[in-house]
């Protein structure tokens, strides 16, 4: 691996929905240069759309002002992470035949009723395009920029399996399952996330100012790559990334199977499995206005709240349980609006503890460190309370981009280093938080109201409410 003597980095780039990122980094994780570019879309109700040609003109922004002043960099490789779920068709030659469906595109209801998946998953979303227009091969967000970056616009590269997992890819098998084979050549060519998937040709790097003959290391999507830049690789290890909704990834030697099918599982590029769910719960939810450290200060107050919310930020839940006709709901009258602020910070951690408990009900390994990533991680207070509510610590990594995950992916595919390995240097740890066991007895008796009132609702199984509880009911008891 290339240290910071040897005047070696490398580029992460994150295609995000509000902008791209790049991030260019040291072997021990001393940030050089950084750069963004922001991306517009087309939203009308549940239509959600973007144009691939700006993906690329905004990389070319962001690479060009991350690589700034470094004359005489190395740039040991580069890796591409995107949003999971967005697909449009390109042609033979890989040049987009539609706008990019964006991962939260509601359009395919039919589809993913007829091939059992939620309509947020790529491959309903690839037939409704087919249907559509006709004609045209699957191609998923960050295939388009590794094509442009390797030949040109007129290549086709593989896919990252991590990408391709939500269009029906059987990660375990390695290959795409026979229930699809009707589709034939229309589904690309797919790799283990940190193959190398060619270098940078002259027109492109005249075009973004990276170096030509930079290897181009197939990625991972965004959620998996904020989970390695969190360094939440090892078993037993998670990452519970929370933005605008909360999502958790861990690592297992093993998948974790689940019937329900809200826990789905990646491949680690060494050939074990990243586990995780994603909630509709999150900071989304929280109040427009008011200064949010202010906010903070104020609901510090209300521990716990006169009110209790389970704040989904639109309909529908997906972890930890499936309940497409879920509302959000906030049970009593919250006092203020720093109490009502307090029940929504609440709300979210209560979901996140249910969110444990149901992976240890599956028999995921739970037991490793706990990392927050995400915009909230930047909240003291929430820190705090998500601890408190979990009765468990958590660290706070100094970097909290997806653009970071990519960069360390990029030195386990040039350099062979293991990716758990090169995470150990590249990510630095800013804090530890750790619980305060008598608010963490402040906080059973709303969680296991909740649980109760998910449960009343009939979305919450009723055999995952009851291990939530024995398990409350065993710590209760320890302490």
């Amino acid at each position: 691996m290339m240290f910071e003597g040897d005047g070696g980095a490398w580029l992460g780039i994150d295609l995000g929905t509000q902008s791209v990122r790049a991030l260019l980094v040291t072997g021990d994780g001393r940030v050089l240069g950084s750069g963004a570019a922001p991306l517009t879309g087309r939203r009308d109700g549940v239509r959600h759309e973007q144009e691939p040609g700006e993906w690329w003109e905004a990389v070319c922004v962001a690479s060009g002002a991350a690589l700034t002043g470094q004359p005489r960099l190395r740039l040991g490789g580069l890796a591409v992470c995107g949003t999971s779920g967005t697909v449009m068709l390109t042609d033979g030659e890989g040049r987009p035949l539609t706008p990019g469906v964006m991962y939260d595109d509601g359009r395919a209801v039919a589809e993913a009723a007829r091939v059992g998946m939620q309509p947020s998953w790529a491959l309903p979303k690839a037939l409704w395009l087919l249907e559509a227009y006709g004609r045209g091969r699957v191609t998923h967000q960050p295939d388009v920029i590794t094509a442009r970056l390797t030949g040109g616009s007129g290549t086709v590269v593989p896919t990252d399996s991590s990408h391709a997992l939500k269009t029906g890819y059987d990660a375990e098998g390695e290959a795409w399952p026979s229930r699809l084979a009707y589709l034939g050549d229309v589904l690309p060519e797919v790799v283990r996330p940190g193959t190398r998937l060619g270098e940078v040709c002259r027109a492109a790097s005249e075009a973004t100012g990276i170096p030509v003959g930079t290897p181009v290391i197939a990625g991972m999507t965004d959620g998996c790559a904020a989970q390695i830049a969190s360094g939440a690789l090892y078993e037993g290890s998670w990452n519970s990334v929370l933005g605008t909704t909360l999502v958790l990834k861990g690592a297992s030697a093993r998948p974790v199977r689940d019937s329900a099918g809200v826990v789905y599982n990646h491949r680690a590029p060494d050939g074990s499995w990243l586990p995780g769910g994603a909630s509709s719960v999150g900071a989304g939810a929280l109040p427009a206005g008011g200064d949010p450290v202010d906010m903070d200060r104020r609901a510090a107050q209300y521990e716990p709240s006169g009110a209790l919310a389970y704040p989904l930020t639109s309909p529908g839940e997906r972890f930890p349980f499936l309940a497409p006709d879920a509302t959000a709901f906030t049970l009593g009258t919250p006092v203020s609006e720093a109490d009502r602020w307090a029940a929504v910070l609440q709300g979210v951690a209560f979901t996140e503890r249910l969110c444990l408990d149901y992976l240890h009900q599956l028999g995921a390994p739970i037991d490793g460190p706990l990392t927050f990533t995400g915009g909230a991680a930047r909240s003291a207070y929430w820190n705090q309370l998500r601890v408190d509510i979990l009765g468990r610590s958590a660290r706070v990594p100094e970097q909290i981009e997806p653009a970071l995950g990519m960069a360390v992916l990029a030195v386990h595919g040039t350099t062979g280093t293991p990716l758990a390995e090169a995470a150990e240097h590249m990510v630095r740890i800013r804090t530890v938080v750790a619980p305060d066991p008598a608010r963490t007895e402040r906080f059973t008796e709303p969680y296991a109201r909740l649980v109760a009132e998910l449960e009343s609702r009939g979305w919450l199984p009723a055999p995952v409410a009851a291990h939530a509880r024995n398990r409350l009911n065993l710590e209760t008891d320890a302490s």
